[in-house]
């Protein structure tokens, strides 16, 4: 039966995906600013990429908060207030992170630089659980991953732009090499982070054409998916006191977070199916397999970048003496690009192009974008023309976005096969093809996020803000998977190189939950490929 599609609300849409952009800002940021505490603080590989579980891991307690705090008082306060004010929220919560910045910087205080990228991140949390159910709702169901491909975008010119001026910021053009970081540098960057925080917050605030996005449909409570997820939080919290406490090695405590999250979701996926009473949201299968989606492929995109640096720094893997801290933003700025690359021709769904005229610009976009990173680059002051050959890679990723068809879950399929083909080719060569092959698997996550996440929130109704909240905690995977990577990286017998196998792991996993998120929506009825194929 044909069904009436709802149109997107253009004005709105425009106003949010201004958010997406700060998130990848900083995100990508962090890959900067992770050597170089590791250097500054003397740190391990593991200890630096304890900024990545601090970041990450605030996603998943502000998200865990906020479900227990309207699982308590029995109704959404997200709904309540709105998703518009839930953003402005957000943005004032990271205002106060960045500045934090500041003074744990002049205390040279590694747990400082800690709890305050903990701060900026919770509110991050804020924003996101509101703003990725916000942009499903600006119009009709089956199309909302072309919406958070566009939200995606502008989300990747935030992250291809963000390591480039963060290694201005700290050490000034790529030929300073050495160069003294000095608190000042520090100070200066984050005080603008946390202005422009400020005005967006203030933009927001004014916006006309942002609804305030409330949803009054009854609130039911979900007890047992709060003893679910509380049970979850106590396993992570005690595995941090027997890091701290213990000698226990931090692959085997990393390893045993791993498994006792995915055995909660599946305890829970288990129960709610025998009885569903007291799950919520979770009593549907497509989010709890959305959730462990979500955890993957957040950590696996996360887990590539976080620990480039310390790869492209390696004696031998692509320079004979390895690279300098100050040499390695162009091709951690072109991973992030190669997200910006796919997001961009995802985006393309948007403008609701047809025929020809659709084919050509998802052809030529791409391309595009990649020049548009090449640029940035080179008015940096970067020597782009080792980079050139990974046009190839790019036109590897426009055939399977083609092939994909714009469907969620043959997309999903499709790209985490290649990229998990890319890990293997990375980790099996070295020099210029192996740094390809890494950064490729930019391109192929660039579309994920939005397929997990229309699937996982597929058919949840007045639950989607809850289910929504769900799977921003499961961002988690960004707090656990880089520092297991960076634990096998400092072992001797495994190294930074061979560390990436579980990045080729992770997107051998992520392409089986496509094929069981496709058989969950059919048997209730929802066929999103389908749906997208039909035009409904």
């Amino acid at each position: 039966m044909s069904q009436t599609k709802q149109p997107t609300n253009t004005g709105a849409l425009s106003t949010l995906v201004l958010v997406f952009f700060f998130w990848g800002f900083i995100a990508a940021s962090n890959s900067i600013f992770i050597p170089f505490c590791k250097s500054h603080f003397q740190l391990s590989q593991f200890e630096s990429q304890l900024i990545g579980s601090a970041f990450y891991g605030a996603y998943f307690i502000g998200s865990l908060i906020l479900f227990f705090c309207s699982n308590l008082i029995g109704y959404d306060i997200l709904n309540k207030i709105g998703y518009k004010k839930g953003i402005i929220y957000g943005l004032l919560i990271s205002v106060v992170g960045a500045l934090l910045i500041i003074p744990a910087a002049n205390a040279n205080s590694f747990p400082a630089i800690l709890a305050a990228f903990f701060v900026v991140a919770l509110g991050f949390s804020l924003q996101q659980t509101a703003a990725q159910p916000f942009a499903i709702l600006l119009g009709d169901p089956s199309t909302g991953s072309h919406r958070l491909n566009l939200g995606g975008s502008l989300n990747s010119i935030g992250t291809t732009l963000g390591p480039l001026i963060v290694s201005f910021f700290l050490f000034g053009s790529p030929d300073s090499k050495n160069a003294v970081v000095t608190v000042t540098n520090i100070n200066t960057l984050y005080l603008i982070v946390a202005g422009v925080f400020a005005a967006v917050a203030i933009f927001f605030s004014i916006s006309k054409s942002l609804p305030d996005g409330k949803n009054d449909e009854k609130f039911e409570t979900a007890n047992k998916a709060a003893g679910s997820l509380f049970v979850m939080t106590l396993l992570i919290g005690a595995v941090i006191v027997l890091g701290q406490l213990t000698n226990v090695s931090k692959l085997t405590l990393l390893l045993f977070t791993l498994i006792s999250v995915v055995v909660v979701l599946f305890y829970s996926n288990n129960s709610a199916i025998k009885n569903d009473a007291g799950w919520g949201a979770m009593k549907y299968e497509q989010l709890i397999y959305g959730m462990l989606g979500i955890f993957i492929y957040v950590g696996v995109e996360v887990t590539i970048d976080n620990n480039f640096g310390a790869l492209l720094k390696t004696p031998g893997y692509i320079t004979a003496a390895g690279m300098d801290e100050s040499q390695i933003s162009k091709y951690i700025s072109l991973y992030w690009g190669s997200l910006m690359i796919g997001r961009w021709t995802g985006a393309v769904s948007v403008f609701n192009l047809q025929g020809t005229t659709k084919k050509i610009m998802m052809a030529i976009v791409p391309f595009i974008a990649f020049a548009v990173v090449l640029g940035v680059s080179k008015v940096y002051g970067n020597d782009i023309s080792d980079l050139f050959g990974y046009a190839v890679c790019i036109a590897i990723a426009v055939a399977a976005f083609f092939y994909g068809q714009e469907k969620p879950v043959k997309t999903l399929i499709t790209v985490s096969v290649l990229a998990a083909a890319a890990m293997l080719i990375g980790v099996f060569t070295t020099g210029i093809t192996s740094v390809y092959a890494l950064m490729a698997g930019g391109l192929f996550c660039s579309v994920m996020w939005p397929c997990i996440f229309s699937l996982g929130v597929g058919g949840l109704g007045k639950y989607t803000s809850q289910g929504s909240a769900f799977l921003i905690m499961m961002i988690l995977g960004g707090a656990i998977i880089p520092p297991l990577q960076g634990a096998f990286g400092d072992n001797p017998s495994i190294g930074m190189h061979q560390s990436y196998l579980l990045a080729a792991a992770c997107f051998g996993i992520l392409a089986l939950i496509a094929l069981k998120l496709k058989s969950v929506l059919k048997k209730q009825g929802f066929d999103f490929d389908a749906q997208v194929s039909g035009g409904h």
